[in-house]
């Protein structure tokens, strides 16, 4: 019998949004199964830019004396066993890739761990809300204000919101959904959300190519759509 996959609730945070440049300095986890939390800060061995500062609050000073990230990781490798699923907001698009790049720049074998992306979860099965960021999650389903772009908080936060979204499904059931194409027939976002694509106007549609919002690869079958109905080249 297949050993079930164990869920570890994820997130990081950074001195910016490239991955290829900008480093981890707080990494935190929650384990739901056995009650456990794990978070570090981590000294990135560059300044922290204060635009970064300013949405997380961490500062120099205060990872001067952290250790460095590959001390960490061998620490977060523990923490988080074989056959585990790594679950954070937005993984695929930032906490995966920045865990990826620092476990290569430390020359570290990146482990065999699964991913479960929440933000694609709400996206696709709670179509019907206008944002879905983590803290209009939490406003939705009514948990309390916590420290919000610190890693913990947004973990333990993380963590309530999306056991209510999934309820009583197994990781395992939940990546099988997560892995099946969508049919997009309504408009996902903006002021003509909820409407069907046939029915979004042409200049609409015009203006949103125009802006650059086919060029995300989230929004590539929604173009795909656009052109097969005829209301864009």
């Amino acid at each position: 019998m297949a050993k079930r996959l164990r869920p570890i609730y994820y997130d990081t945070e950074t001195t910016g949004v490239r991955n290829d440049k900008d480093k981890i300095i707080e990494l935190a986890a929650f384990d739901p199964i056995d009650n456990r939390t794990f978070c570090r800060l981590i000294n990135p061995g560059c300044p922290i830019p204060p635009e970064a500062s300013a949405i997380h609050h961490i500062t120099d000073a205060m990872v001067a004396d952290a250790p460095s990230f590959r001390t960490i990781a061998e620490e977060f490798m523990a923490f988080c066993p074989e056959g585990t699923v790594l679950i954070a907001h937005n993984n695929d698009a930032f906490d995966k890739l920045f865990l990826e790049q620092e476990f290569k720049r430390a020359d570290l074998a990146f482990p065999d761990y699964r991913f479960i992306d929440t933000l694609k979860w709400s996206r696709k099965y709670r179509s019907d809300l206008p944002r879905h960021t983590l803290q209009s999650l939490r406003e939705v389903y009514g948990f309390p204000a916590n420290q919000a772009h610190r890693a913990l908080d947004d973990v333990i936060v993380l963590h309530q919101v999306f056991s209510v979204m999934i309820d009583d499904l197994s990781m395992e059931t939940v990546m099988e959904l997560l892995a099946r194409p969508q049919v997009l027939s309504k408009m996902p976002f903006g002021k003509h959300q909820g409407k069907m694509l046939a029915d979004v106007p042409k200049d609409y549609v015009a203006w949103l190519a125009s802006s650059g919002a086919f060029d995300k690869a989230e929004n590539q079958e929604l173009k795909d759509n656009f052109q097969k109905l005829g209301l864009l080249p």
